[in-house]
């Protein structure tokens, strides 16, 4: 067994982000059978201060040979199995910044605690069942999430609304094989089975399947964001739509063409969606070196993006140049905003008829960002993801089980139809149960859970 999976060590880590001069706090966290022990030896608590479980002691870490005063701080206790993890857990809550937490996690490590891994102490709150994987990945997710949405959609499977369907799923499938085995086993004790039912349950349990699968591209999204390009051709207002959108000068606007040379990133949230928005280069034929680079990325970008943005004047017809770019990245989902329309008509300009979302805006003057948004929102769901009700949103090792056991029901129908003998139904249908079970976490390898749990932060 791995160092990962042993849990007889006491392990610690600082369980909070050290940044000089930033935090109140720090957090040093231990776990397992010596954490107590450990905390007894590093901190003194004045007074007649009780070392009962979930309560808060006040005092002093000190060294345990030289009785250097360390750091002032609290101390919690919480006993198994009432903790995070089942095991005792104990948290120094020292002062913010490097030194206090560094220095009081090298004394338990020197009385005998282990450095955690990354995501250890979720990997035994998972081995002692106290969360199942679908909770544990939600932790994960929680601690990253980079919208309101994304967090909801982690806390609704930290609650167990993802585990709840697929653990009934599974006990479905596990009900159907009792079932066909006990006639393979008894035939003569047993009345026939019931083909129909078997069909009708197998039926229900596909389209169940099914139905979670389809949450997948929505959990990307939520976890990876939309990634969003602003193209066009020199000074059409690129920057200052970031501006006006990003609520802040993100990028710098003046009426010289080429202004921006590099891409200008800027984070949003459109509709619960996490977007990356990167304003461009603008594109054109250029001598200048430094801009020539600029404009390679700008088209680099523009095929990277899930959406891209051509931004184009209504003070000027569709130009040569519009088209150009158009032709670069009509191949990527996209919205024209025409922007400037503070100083000319729309209507003065006519584009391909390919482009099927427009928007009006006039950057400078802060108009038109809800309707990209909107636009935004509605190419979303021209891509069949649902932006409305976040509960179910599975990760890609979720839906690549999910699929594993769709398949495998599929096949068991198929297998029915055929008319097969009962052994052949029972074939799939454990397949079908293995890979419900590899969601929530029954029966998964070390290697899978060491893949996961890696992916945590140390603290976590």
């Amino acid at each position: 067994m791995s160092e990962r999976f042993d849990q007889s060590q006491t392990i610690a880590a600082i369980a909070t982000a050290v940044v000089p001069q930033q935090g109140s706090v720090g957090i040093v966290r231990l776990s397992g059978s010596q954490a107590l022990a450990i905390a007894r030896t590093l901190f003194h608590a004045p007074g007649h201060q009780t070392w009962d479980s979930h309560r808060i002691l006040y005092g002093y870490v000190r060294h345990p040979q030289t009785q250097q005063l360390v750091d002032e701080a609290l101390l919690l206790i919480m006993k198994a199995p009432r903790s995070y993890t089942r095991e005792d857990v104990v948290e120094f809550h020292c002062h913010g910044g490097i030194v206090p937490v560094q220095q009081t996690l090298q004394l338990c490590l020197e009385q005998g605690a282990r450095l955690a891994q990354p995501g250890e102490f979720t990997l035994r709150a998972f081995l002692n069942g106290r969360l199942d994987l679908t909770q544990a990945e939600s932790v994960a997710e929680l601690v990253g999430s980079r919208s309101p949405a994304a967090a909801q959609a982690a806390l609704a499977g930290l609650q167990g609304k993802l585990a709840a369907p697929i653990r009934h799923l599974r006990a479905t499938c596990l009900d159907i094989l009792a079932e066909i085995e006990a006639r393979i086993d008894f035939e003569d004790d047993l009345p026939p089975l019931d083909e129909v039912e078997i069909v009708a349950q197998l039926n229900q349990v596909l389209a169940e399947v099914s139905r979670i699968l389809a949450t997948a591209d929505q959990g990307e999204l939520l976890r990876t964001g939309l990634k969003v390009a602003i193209v066009g051709r020199p000074n059409v207002g690129k920057s200052s739509l970031l501006n006006a959108w990003s609520r802040c000068d993100r990028a710098i606007v003046t009426e010289l063409p080429g202004t921006t040379r590099d891409l200008v990133e800027s984070q949003l949230v459109v509709g619960g969606i996490p977007v990356q928005v990167l304003d461009t280069a603008g594109i054109r034929e250029t001598v200048d070196q430094v801009e020539k680079i600029g404009v390679e990325r700008s088209r680099r970008a523009a095929q990277a993006a899930d959406l891209v943005l051509l931004v184009v004047e209504a003070t000027t017809n569709w130009s040569a140049a519009d088209q150009i770019i158009y032709e670069q990245v009509q191949d990527r989902p996209l919205i024209l905003v025409v922007n400037k329309t503070d100083l000319a008509s729309v209507e003065t300009v006519t584009y391909p008829s390919g482009i099927k979302h427009v928007v009006t805006a006039a950057a400078a003057l802060n108009q038109g960002i809800d309707a990209l948004e909107k636009a935004i929102l509605e190419a979303v769901q021209m891509g069949n993801i649902q932006a409305a009700d976040w509960d179910l949103a599975i990760n890609q090792r979720q839906a690549s089980a999910l699929t594993s056991a769709k398949i495998s029901l599929e096949q068991v129908q198929e297998t029915i139809t055929q008319q097969l003998p009962l052994d052949f139904w029972t074939i799939d249908l454990r397949g079908a149960i293995q890979a419900l079970g590899e969601i929530t976490g029954e029966g998964v390898t070390e290697s899978v859970l060491d893949r996961i749990f890696s992916r945590f932060c140390i603290g976590k």
